[in-house]
């Protein structure tokens, strides 16, 4: 992108620095911890600014960066398969027993039944639920079709209402008073969109 090429008032670095809030709750909901999400926002935004001479302008950043920020993930996936994986967040809740007074349905517990989905029923959650791409932008930047998109999102859906209510046959079941479930992903979209 030569100075040229780009829009009147198009400055990457301001573009790049408005995606971050959303790269850091896309990356925290990909691998549920983070820290570890802070690194991958962090590698992922050294290889856009690497990158920027690829970027578009006028196209979109947030899809643009949230492709880098996938492929880093599952690149670190694929490298850290076979490596043990100590969660401090998750060791402290083993050994900790909860009040029994607080029976209703904690972010923790949407948190935990989000790790218990498949990484691409998470990602797809994520990607169209908090990250409020359409079900096309979604499925452009997870590299599949609509349609796919579209069965995975219904199904992690699916899969969230039975850990949370403990209706289904997933052998996962919270403790939970009567809560509107689409409140608690209107939450997660307020965090990842909170600056």
């Amino acid at each position: 992108m030569t100075a040229a090429d780009t829009p009147q008032g198009f400055d990457f670095r301001v573009e790049l620095t408005r995606v971050l809030p959303h790269l850091r709750a896309f990356a925290r909901g990909l691998c549920g911890r983070p820290d570890y999400a802070d690194d991958l926002v962090q590698e992922a935004m050294l290889k856009a600014w690497a990158a920027r001479d690829s970027f578009q302008p006028g196209t979109s950043m947030r899809s643009w960066t949230f492709v880098i920020l996938r492929n880093v993930y599952l690149s670190e996936a694929r490298r850290n398969r076979f490596r043990g994986d100590y969660d401090p967040d998750m060791a402290e809740k083993l050994l900790s027993q909860p009040a029994g007074q607080e029976d209703g349905l904690h972010m923790g517990d949407l948190r935990t039944a989000m790790m218990r989905l498949s990484p691409e029923r998470r990602e797809a959650l994520l990607l169209v639920g908090a990250g409020g791409f359409s079900y096309e932008e979604a499925a452009d930047i997870a590299q599949c079709a609509v349609g796919t998109m579209k069965s995975r999102v219904a199904r992690a859906r699916r899969s969230l209402e039975d850990m949370l209510t403990g209706d289904g046959t997933s052998g996962i079941k919270f403790k939970t008073q009567s809560v509107d479930h689409t409140e608690m992903l209107e939450e997660l979209d307020r965090v990842a969109h909170h600056r």
